[in-house]
């Protein structure tokens, strides 16, 4: 195989969001993030990250409180891109052809948007029962970098989020990650870094859910190196880090090691 030839790419400004959310409640959520970012975002960002099910907490009550594409929480993600003049990320319920998804929503300060809907469903929690898995993994581009959109649960599984080829150079994971597996989630965020060459960027939530289950956020950037660029445990936050290109290229010219990983695909 040979070494793939890399091109000049400006750093990124990422603004994660690690935010409390209340429990169910859409308008009270859209409200509260939009005042929060309007105190929060200092300086100009390429990208605003929320957590997963980020207007209603991580909730199985799909009928109750999913919205069709293009509703309420949709437009207000749209406006938010405008405003801020960057991309906006994070997953919602959808309902969508009878079925109903954990929707990762990636909104373009235009307008246009792609999604990637979770593949790997949280069984011992029922969401499995309560949604459809999606199919397909989505890759994005943002300034030139690749970046790969996962969801919580998926982290667990790295043959899902191989990077063959080094087809992404971000792995971006939004999530509700309960607190008492923080052990879990401190470790393999950095695995999944330093076994696929890529930054990884993790984003959960803060605070109780209305199952008494608390959040413990420890949002985090780890490079390709597994070094830790920013943390942040319990409190809730807001933060923009600037990622650099040319980090990362140093890291695999340095240790090619990709290039021997097995080829395979995922049926």
């Amino acid at each position: 195989m040979e070494a793939p030839i890399y091109t000049k790419i400006e750093n990124l400004k990422v603004t994660i969001f690690q935010a409390y959310l209340f429990w169910e409640n859409i308008e009270k959520n859209l409200v509260n993030l939009a005042l929060r970012l309007s105190m929060g975002v200092r300086e100009k960002t390429d990208l605003i990250i929320l957590p997963e099910m980020f207007n209603s907490g991580f909730s199985m009550n799909a009928e109750a409180l999913a919205e069709e594409m293009g509703g309420p929480t949709m437009q207000w993600m749209q406006k938010t891109a405008a405003l801020y003049n960057c991309v906006v990320t994070g997953s919602l319920i959808i309902k969508d052809n009878g079925h109903y998804f954990n929707r990762l929503i990636w909104m373009d300060k235009d307008g246009e948007h792609q999604y990637y809907d979770k593949r790997h469903l949280f069984g011992m929690g029922d969401e499995d029962e309560n949604f459809s898995s999606g199919e397909n993994k989505l890759i994005v581009e943002l300034k030139g970098w690749k970046i790969r959109l996962a969801i919580c649960y998926d982290l667990r599984f790295p043959v899902w989020l191989r990077n063959i080829n080094e087809e992404y150079d971000i792995l971006l994971l939004v999530a509700s990650w309960p607190d008492r597996r923080s052990a879990h989630w401190k470790a393999l965020i950095p695995a999944r870094a330093i076994e696929n060459q890529s930054y990884v960027i993790g984003v959960n939530r803060v605070g109780h859910d209305g199952n008494q289950v608390y959040h413990g956020g420890h949002s985090m950037v780890i490079d390709s190196s597994g070094n830790t660029v920013y943390y942040k445990p319990e409190d809730e936050d807001m933060y923009t880090v600037t990622i650099n290109y040319e980090e990362l290229v140093k890291i695999r010219r340095q240790f090619p090691f990709l290039r021997d990983a097995d080829q395979f695909t995922i049926l």
